[in-house]
């Protein structure tokens, strides 16, 4: 009977589902609701917790990935909102090689029929030695380690509200995904990049959600693809690159600031510029988009100076920005779920 419940309500918002997706409407937090939701944001925990363990050299199917990939696992494990951990391991053809990828995967409620997905890449790229530093190597600090921290701190803040959300059995969930590949080994080409991206979009397309039914893929179930990358860096200038999700870009923009909330944020639009636009750069939403799925792209344009440099380092990222950006994209989350 239990079954035959869950299926119905599947059937019911399966059937409606493009409807449901483009008229979802996020809650309006209050003042006193933002404040909670900023505070909550711990930015000692997120550099010193989170951030430093990834930046190592994190090649894909190497020590140094495989020691990020546990590190995240760990963290995901730890918090009481009951993240169901998937490890979506492959193997493909590179420059370099067969090589292995394993996307993380965590999701709040796999039983939801539509998800708010969240995501970066934990992978770092492989540069060629300079001789002017010998021994040095590719930390990739905004490229992708700090948005794997802030992703990593917005779910452990928000960690009591998730697991009483996810008690509720609601329609929508939160699906987390950490991309491994999204570097190319040589030269950027449509083989030689996105590797984690492309396959899971693939799998996701073909894979039944519920399990078993042919109402959907879990690729449809997505509402909202958000995807991080190049943060950390003072001053970043972060456009909307996408017309149909506008809105949501949108909300991104000034409520923090009128209140206070933000360190070293002198005007409402430091970081969000609604007034320009920049047509979509290749990043891992590229196999998502080409599949329908709504994105928002969080990433710093024109690319900060030292990007794909050795100077991508800790010491280059700006402690107030990334702590600022974590507080919009908390308030961000806890709106558009109804946290």
């Amino acid at each position: 009977m239990q079954f035959e419940k869950l299926y119905f309500l599947f059937s019911f918002f399966l059937n409606d589902l493009p409807s449901l997706q483009l008229s979802h409407k996020a809650s309006k937090s209050s003042s006193a609701q933002i404040h909670r939701l900023a505070s909550q944001v711990d930015a000692t925990r997120l550099w010193e917790t989170y951030l430093r363990p990834i930046l190592i050299e994190r090649l894909p199917g190497t020590p140094g990935s495989l020691a990020v990939q546990q590190h995240i696992v760990s963290t995901l494990s730890s918090l009481s909102a009951g993240w169901g951990l998937d490890l979506d391991s492959f193997h493909s053809p590179t420059p370099r090689g067969q090589v292995k990828f394993t996307n993380i995967i965590a999701t709040l409620d796999s039983s939801a029929p539509r998800r708010l997905l969240l995501a970066c890449h934990y992978d770092s790229k492989a540069l060629l030695p300079d001789p002017r530093a010998p021994g040095r190597v590719f930390l990739g600090a905004s490229d992708s380690a700090v948005p794997c921290a802030m992703i990593l701190e917005l779910v452990t803040s928000l960690d009591a509200q998730l697991r009483e959300f996810k008690q509720q059995v609601c329609a929508l969930s939160l699906q987390l995904v950490f991309f491994d590949g999204e570097e190319a080994f040589e030269e950027w080409t449509a083989t030689d990049s996105l590797y984690g991206s492309r396959h899971l979009a693939e799998r996701m397309a073909n894979t039944p959600h519920p399990a078993g039914s042919a109402l959907g893929t879990t690729l449809q179930a997505v509402d909202l693809f958000v995807l991080l990358d190049l943060l950390g860096a003072p001053d970043p200038l972060i456009v909307n690159h996408f017309a149909k999700t506008e809105r949501w870009f949108n909300r991104l923009i000034k409520r923090l600031h009128r209140q206070g909330l933000l360190r070293s944020h002198p005007l409402e639009q430091t970081y969000f510029r609604k007034d320009m636009y920049v047509g979509p750069v290749q990043d891992d939403h590229i196999p998502f988009l080409h599949r329908g799925v709504p994105v928002l792209h969080v990433i710093t344009t024109p690319f900060p100076a030292f990007w794909h440099t050795l100077h991508d380092t800790e010491e280059n990222m700006h402690q107030p920005t990334v702590e600022n950006l974590t507080k919009i994209m908390a308030v961000f989350l806890a709106e558009y779920l109804g946290l």
